[in-house]
């Protein structure tokens, strides 16, 4: 398969990185483990992510995504093939604060090397911003991380742009490790939180963007048009504001252009994705063997100008 640069990082990237967040949530181990072998079969050999999933979810601690992770590439000896991406500074207990200070993010990158049962990981990304910390604690416990080895990147998740742009002048003033990649929230239903100054921050420096959320918790897939559609789902939580006029819009959009190629819709907002300015790869994920169907259709499809245009059209905010 094809691998895409994650901008200045150097990573190498499959084309789509798979979404750990499901494991231990809607996937048990067994299930996850069947769910990470057809993803390696198939060439989608880049994960996220984070000390903090699935915590959210009934019966399920922080660190589990991890552990499972952690276990899989033990068994199947696959850790040398695995880009393996991870995060820290959320809060672990539901409604916890964020953390970036030196000595917490010490503690949760050990941790985590613990429980991926890895000496290394290729990209570790401070999750989100703690505005209550000077950005340079987080830089000065990574630094101690990469000159070891046991991090091999640094990237950013969920920063204001004024802040992305303080961490970059403080790297480069105090000879800190620099962020090379950065993680928005991106997809055809949420564009603010990337579109303008973060876009231009991040084409301006070089970053490797890898959106998360790029099917908008499953509401892009097109199961989701009615509240009834979402009763007893466990994205509910995520997924019942896009029911509104502007989504309906967006599914009608993507709708047309499915049908078109003849592709789900779901493979059509990931391709969207592929091809907008500045963006790497999009963090997906799939519960279901038939899901991944998307992936491969992502990567193939050609979208138009003409296509692009309506997609953009219909997702535009007001």
């Amino acid at each position: 398969m094809k691998t895409v640069k994650l901008g200045k990082s150097g990573l190498k990237s499959a084309p789509i990185i798979f979404g750990g967040n499901v494991f231990g949530w809607t996937l048990d181990e067994k299930k996850s483990f069947k769910m990470l072998n057809e993803l390696f079969e198939r060439g989608f050999t880049t994960i996220d992510t984070a000390d903090v999933y699935s915590r959210w979810a009934d019966g399920v601690s922080h660190g589990t995504s991890e552990r499972i992770i952690g276990k899989w590439m033990k068994e199947r000896k696959l850790r040398d093939k695995i880009t393996l991406i991870t995060k820290g500074g959320s809060g672990l207990q539901p409604g916890g604060p964020k953390d970036n200070s030196r000595d917490y993010l010490t503690g949760t990158v050990q941790d985590s090397l613990l429980r991926l049962q890895t000496d290394y990981i290729d990209l570790y990304f401070t999750h989100f911003d703690d505005e209550e910390t000077p950005v340079e604690e987080a830089l000065e416990a990574y630094q101690k991380f990469m000159t070891s080895g046991e991090i091999k990147h640094i990237g950013a998740s969920n920063f204001s742009a004024e802040r992305l742009q303080k961490s970059i002048t403080v790297a480069a003033e105090e000879d800190l490790p620099a962020y090379e990649v950065f993680q928005p929230e991106y997809n055809l239903m949420v564009r603010d939180k990337f579109e303008g100054k973060i876009e231009k921050i991040c084409s301006e420096n070089n970053f490797g963007v890898i959106p998360y959320f790029s099917l908008a918790s499953g509401f892009l897939t097109g199961k989701y048009r009615t509240k009834e559609d979402l009763e007893g789902k466990d994205r509910k939580m995520f997924t019942e504001k896009f029911l509104n006029q502007r989504g309906e819009k967006v599914l009608k959009s993507l709708d047309q252009i499915s049908e078109k190629h003849n592709i789900s819709q779901a493979g059509v907002a990931l391709a969207w994705l592929m091809k907008r300015p500045g963006v790497s790869a999009p963090i997906a994920s799939a519960t279901k063997s038939s899901h991944l169907k998307s992936f491969g259709e992502a990567t193939e499809v050609s979208l138009s100008k003409e296509d692009m245009e309506i997609l953009n059209k219909a997702s535009e905010t007001e």
